[in-house]
């Protein structure tokens, strides 16, 4: 667990004294000076003692110190925080593991908008992991038969429900082939560097032999640099959101090339109420949609077509929706 490195010597001590079965599972680690150091991991939250123990009472837990925040700070900055000022404007740093480190304390303006942030007291740590196979029940929907191509698919989910995690098996396996698809070359534009986990620029996650990845930019910047660049088949990007990510999507699919996105939202009617969003969903741009709905230790999938098919290969059907599997 190299992203136990992450954290000053008196922290550090703390996380590798939880017990490891609980430790293993680890999604969030929150740090805020002076209050209640906390865990969160399947589904669960708890708070975590001097000595590791978790506990449901804060008044048990661990309270980080100013020294504590100031030298996880410094590490995680790797001592030059000056070098940070995009990331502190938009309020988090990824870290190499494709680990993302949210931020909070006060903000500076500069024209009526956030310049950057100063007094950071607050970090939510979110662990990526990598897990094979997470897409296997998805992937026999995603061909299109009649084309033989991947459909354009939309990941839907509020956060924390493993919307990343799936699309980056998805790209591993679209890249892979297997022996009843073929392969395809794959885009990935990784503006929070999560799907991938890319350092300098390399991917630390596997995801697949024929993808390439646009590591730190925008989304809609970056899917248009790698139509010109690179000819992907697939483009894959997450947490579509504003108007100029839509209109690169379409621009995408205008040119032939599959796309599967993620979108943070519990049900599609959410989602259409979303002004950058509503003219994709209205218009039926995706041809897949994946909602997940996570409880406990498992997710768990349902799968619709917009045209309100039933996807389960037994025919399954509930209002035009299907369930589409778990994974652990």
């Amino acid at each position: 667990m190299k992203w136990l490195d992450l954290f000053p010597t008196p922290l550090k001590t703390i996380l590798e004294y939880i017990p490891l079965q609980l430790l293993e599972t680890l999604e969030e680690i929150r740090i805020r000076e002076g209050r209640p150091m906390e865990i969160n991991t399947n589904g669960e939250h708890y708070f975590v003692t001097k000595q590791g123990s978790p506990s449901k009472k804060p008044s048990e837990a661990y309270k980080p110190s100013r020294d504590d925040t100031y030298r996880f700070l410094d590490l995680i900055s790797n001592h030059s925080l000056y070098t940070l000022e995009e990331e502190l404007r938009k309020g988090f740093i990824t870290v190499p593991g494709g680990h993302r480190i949210g931020l909070a304390g006060r903000t500076v303006l500069k024209g009526g908008k956030v310049e950057h942030l100063r007094d950071i007291s607050g970090y939510n740590i979110r662990i990526a992991k990598e897990i094979r196979g997470a897409a296997d029940r998805l992937m026999p929907h995603l061909l299109d038969p009649q084309t033989s191509r991947i459909k354009h698919t939309l990941i839907l989910s509020p956060p924390q429900q493993g919307k990343t995690t799936l699309l980056r098996d998805m790209s591993r396996q679209i890249s892979m082939g297997s022996n009843e698809r073929k392969s395809f070359k794959v885009g990935i534009v990784d503006e929070r560097s999560e799907i991938a986990g890319s350092y300098k620029g390399v991917p630390t996650f596997d995801v697949g032999p024929r993808t390439d990845v646009m590591d730190a930019c925008p989304k809609a910047e970056g899917m248009m640099m790698l139509i010109r660049s690179m000819s992907p088949e697939v483009l894959i990007v997450d947490e579509i959101g504003r108007e100029e990510d839509a209109e690169a999507i379409k621009e995408a699919l205008g040119a032939g090339i599959s796309v599967i996105a993620s979108a943070h939202g519990r049900d599609l009617s959410e989602l259409k109420r979303r002004p950058a969003l509503h003219e994709l969903m209205s218009e039926d741009y995706f041809q897949l949609i994946v909602i997940l709905d996570r409880t406990g230790k498992r997710f768990q999938y349902k799968i619709s077509d917009m045209r309100h098919k039933s996807l389960h290969p037994q025919g399954m059907h509930q209002q035009g929706m299907t369930t589409g599997g778990t994974y652990a």
